[in-house]
């Protein structure tokens, strides 16, 4: 029986890296798509060596025909499809004053636009293929309580929510799942990015920054990567297929539901 095959956004650093990484060590091959195509290669190449299966595809995440030509050629390459995890997107510091036309449409068709142009074109190879399958998007704790200083971001993460849950209505006669994880504090370049830019505008340090995020987190700590990669394992994996339509907060217990 060939390898289930997995295609990750953003998966050339970060979470994204760790989701590839874990899903490759449940037995996945996998596609490893990211705009960044020379650290993509460099993580395919290192998964490659350690005995995994793993391909680098370029993808713009907001190139609608990019994105369907990517996940055909995952297709084709690996032999087959059967998760897609939208991982990839942006996180720019948006005060309310600050947002214009053109940011808030870059940060949407990369946050919201990829998860949909994703679903089409696993949906469309799903179905060529006569089988079922997986949708994860990336959501965060961010899209489940409004973060102060992230309008653009926060309220992108919570739209991924609401489409993943029309998803979930819509394809279930397909045999297709979707569900969405949400993070909460990473310790990945985005997140320490955001925190330095939140002190620059309140005038201070970076560990302030970064407290203001993390202050709140039950587990007194924030969180690694690879922790955030096991529960995407748990959704790409079969011990989720009775799951749909949900988001999965993996947070340290920043809010309860």
């Amino acid at each position: 029986m060939s390898k289930e095959v997995a295609f990750i956004t953003g998966a050339a650093q970060g979470i994204g890296e760790s989701i590839a990484r874990r899903l490759v060590a449940d037995g996945f091959a996998v596609a490893i798509a990211d705009l960044n195509t020379k650290l993509a290669q460099q993580v395919a190449t290192s998964i490659s060596d350690e005995g995994g299966q793993a391909i680098a595809i370029h993808l713009d995440v907001s190139d609608r025909e990019g994105f369907e030509a990517a996940v055909h050629q995952a297709a084709d390459e690996l032999g087959g499809l059967n998760v897609l995890v939208n991982n990839a997107g942006i996180a720019p510091t948006t005060p309310i004053d600050s947002i214009t036309p053109e940011l808030f449409d870059k940060v949407y068709h990369i946050n919201v636009a990829s998860c949909i142009w994703g679903m089409q074109a696993a949906v469309a190879v799903f179905k060529s293929l006569g089988h079922g399958g997986k949708i994860i998007n990336a959501a965060s704790q961010a899209g489940v309580v409004g973060n102060a200083n992230l309008m653009l971001y926060s309220s992108t993460k919570f739209a991924i929510r609401g489409l993943t849950q029309v998803a979930a209505k819509d394809l279930a006669k397909d045999g297709i799942t979707a569900n969405a994880f949400a993070p909460g504090i990473v310790k990945t370049p985005m997140m320490m990015d955001i925190a330095h830019q939140v002190a620059v505008n309140a005038g201070k340090d970076d560990e302030w920054g970064m407290s203001t995020f993390s202050k709140d987190i039950t587990l007194g700590r924030l969180s690694e990567a690879s922790e955030v990669a096991a529960g995407v394992s748990f959704l790409a994996g079969h011990d989720s297929d009775y799951m749909t339509g949900q988001t999965l907060i993996i947070d340290g217990g920043m809010q309860f539901q």
